[in-house]
């Protein structure tokens, strides 16, 4: 039996930008610029970089922020990176109110 049966589907990083947008945007952020920002705080960025998505969050909110940069290359790199801002929002929701 070949290991191909168990291999993943391809990663194609134009389909990965488009879901990873409408996350954030089911997350409470509004798109600007490029950036996604709560309560006019830039929170995350990603971008397509040829062949890779590159995205960005926030060490905590700022109005300079200092970006925590990954480059995603497959789903499950998508899904970590979507799990970890949410609970990085839940967090500083939790101290901010």
């Amino acid at each position: 039996m070949s290991d191909d049966f168990f291999a993943p589907p391809p990663f194609k990083p134009d389909e990965a930008l488009q879901r990873l947008q409408r996350e954030l945007r089911a997350l409470g952020l509004t798109e600007r610029e490029g950036r996604f920002e709560r309560r006019g705080q830039p929170i995350a960025r990603v971008a397509l970089d040829g062949a890779e998505l590159k995205a960005a969050r926030v060490r905590q909110p700022a109005r300079t922020p200092q970006w925590q940069e990954r480059v995603i290359k497959d789903s499950a790199a998508l899904r970590d990176f979507v799990a970890e801002l949410k609970r990085e929002l839940a967090r500083w929701g939790d101290r901010d109110e």
